[in-house]
């Protein structure tokens, strides 16, 4: 008796409750799916099916067996999977959603080495800030900094971006240069960033050792895309927060200065958001690794 075979019968008898309908699904003869049920029994020591006029529905052990059937072919589907896809060359569409300015300073600039890798696979590539709806928006993929709110999307965290506090050279000259939290309550502001999706601010945020500490200021402005956010920093409107790799050159140049570098903004995580699913289309398990690959150096 070919066991994997017959385990494989007996889950589709039981997911569409009849013989009949599973000799059809399986383009079987009915009497071969029952001479299968028969031997399987023999084999395991247990009565698997009950029977009646309408339905065929699992015994106790029937159910006992069904869940080890299920987990024992998807291991096995899975594995087999993988050995396919080894010797498939990943092609096809992914749409996916890239943070604006992941996509603009480290993603973008790398996908010539990505196309060369994988040349058969072809990017539809959107940029935003805001929450996607993969189902509804037909997204494969989405990729974004900062902690996320709960979903049924699966997450991979694929980086974590140390930042930085900065403010214009202008801005220090004009309300100095706090050398601790406490002076940051005396006559300074910040550039408010709102969450694209929620419109809610955040305070400041600060390690001082393991502890985090949240610093409100006043404001004047209040954005929710990077670009203005790094706009209204760099005109001297007030204190902001960024990841390291997004301000490098403005710090190298100048137009920056950091600030309590000693009590830096906690780590910002990078994560992947997909679908969740069995197996993964090689195309999208590949860009989502090459990502990672990516990220791996920041700093």
């Amino acid at each position: 008796m070919d066991r994997l075979h017959a385990m494989r019968v007996f889950t589709r008898i039981v997911e569409l409750g009849s013989f009949t309908r599973a000799a059809d699904d399986l383009s079987l003869p009915r009497a071969t799916l029952t001479h299968t049920i028969k031997r399987l029994e023999e084999h395991v020591g247990a009565h698997l099916l009950q029977r009646t006029t309408r339905r065929v529905r699992p015994t106790r052990d029937g159910e006992v067996y069904y869940n080890h059937c299920l987990r024992l072919l998807a291991d096995l589907d899975a594995v087999e999977a993988d050995f396919r896809e080894a010797a498939v060359v990943p092609k096809g569409r992914l749409r996916i959603d890239l943070a604006s300015s992941l996509a603009c300073q480290l993603l973008i600039p790398a996908l010539p080495e990505f196309f060369a890798r994988y040349p058969q696979i072809e990017l539809d590539i959107g940029t935003s800030d805001r929450f996607i709806d993969l189902v509804q928006e037909g997204v494969d993929c989405v990729l974004r900094a900062g902690e996320l709110p709960d979903s049924a999307m699966v997450g991979r965290r694929v980086a974590r971006m140390s930042q930085a506090t900065v403010a214009s050279v202008d801005y220090v000259r004009r309300h100095g240069m706090p050398q601790t939290l406490a002076d940051l309550q005396h006559g300074h502001r910040t550039v408010n960033w709102a969450s694209p999706t929620t419109r809610r601010t955040s305070p400041l945020d600060f390690m001082v050792g393991r502890r985090l500490r949240e610093v409100p200021l006043p404001s004047s402005v209040t954005v929710s895309g990077t670009e203005a956010y790094l706009g209204c920093c760099e005109a001297g409107l007030g204190i902001a927060q960024f990841p390291r790799y997004r301000i490098a050159d403005a710090l190298a140049q100048g137009r920056l200065v950091e600030l309590l570098p000693s009590m830096p903004p906690p780590a910002l995580p990078v994560t992947v958001l997909y679908q969740s699913q069995k197996h993964l289309p090689l195309r999208l398990r590949v860009f989502i690794d090459w990502v990672a690959e990516l990220l791996r150096d920041l700093p």
